[in-house]
């Protein structure tokens, strides 16, 4: 009888953890939200990590064997991941993920877009996406319109945890918003502050919050600072009295340092993605507290 217990009760671990959707995401971020609709009932797993550069992942095998057993695939889009996902997609013989399949869900679909680049977009521009700028999550409305698309997909693919999944939903929906409010009053007393970021990652945030981009360290997108720009920039910044220089971490600190020693700018250090720090960027809610309090240290002083 004993015996008979344990295998049935075996047996029910086995049919719960078959059960779980495994899900596979492009980013640190698409994983973050998805854990907080998905809960318990999937497993998430990001390629990318939050200290690299999402357009420049090295591709590795390991990243097969993820793709290969998927059942969900999610990607940012609008081309941010053009330079290493689609041949592992390839690669993982996984049908339910390939574009346009139930397993693949493109978060760009459902998120207001900036940047959308007007008439021919060529080399000659820098690292341009024709389709607008791919750092869209880093605005809290769009992450609820992220995790509305997910809770949408999860529900189609797992039926049986539509409730479970809407209720996750909800309760995300409320902390963001009480989130939201927080983020916004501290940022608050600045409104209009100028600030001068490395690359154009920050629109979304930027416009969200109230604050005004100056310029950018890179000339144009994906292209090196040359001493010429880099000049430039220097008076600008003395000019338009910025206060800060915001830089991505995995970008080299040589040149925005020099900047912000000539001209009395803070330089900090901004996370684009969950994960980017060692500590304090563990989840969305995180990154975006880390984020915030920077900016207000850098701007009240």
């Amino acid at each position: 009888m004993k015996r008979t217990l344990i295998a049935f009760a075996l047996s029910l671990l086995a049919v719960s953890a078959q059960a779980k959707l495994n899900v596979i995401t492009a980013t640190a971020d698409l994983a973050s939200i998805t854990n907080e609709v998905g809960g318990d009932r999937v497993t998430v797993t990001s390629i990318a990590r939050g200290y690299q550069d999402p357009h420049f992942v090295e591709p590795k095998p390991s990243f097969l064997l993820l793709l290969r057993n998927a059942d969900l695939l999610e990607v940012i889009g609008l081309d941010l991941e053009i330079g290493w996902l689609p041949p592992l997609i390839d690669q993982s013989r996984n049908p339910k993920i390939l574009r346009g399949a139930a397993g693949y869900l493109d978060l760009s679909r459902g998120v207001e877009i900036l940047d959308r680049p007007q008439g021919d977009v060529n080399r000659s521009m820098g690292d341009v996406h024709p389709m607008g700028n791919p750092h869209y999550w880093l605005d809290p409305a769009n992450a609820v319109r992220i995790a509305i698309q997910i809770e949408k997909k999860l529900e189609e693919l797992q039926p049986a945890d539509a409730e479970f999944f809407r209720s996750r939903l909800n309760a995300f929906k409320t902390k963001m918003n009480d989130a939201d409010k927080r983020w916004r009053a501290a940022l608050a007393p600045y409104k209009g502050a100028k600030i001068v970021t490395y690359h154009n990652s920050w629109p979304n945030f930027m416009r969200r919050y109230g604050l005004v981009v100056a310029g950018y360290v890179e000339p144009k997108p994906g292209v090196p600072p040359s001493p010429s720009h880099t000049f430039e920039l220097i008076n600008l910044i003395k000019e338009q009295k910025v206060k800060a220089i915001a830089m991505e971490p995995y970008f080299d600190h040589k040149t925005p340092q020099s900047i912000a020693d000539r001209t009395g700018a803070h330089l900090v250090i901004l996370y684009p993605s969950v994960g980017g720090a060692k500590t304090g960027t563990d989840d969305y809610f995180s990154l975006m507290d880390t984020n915030v309090n920077t900016l207000v240290k850098a701007l009240q002083d």
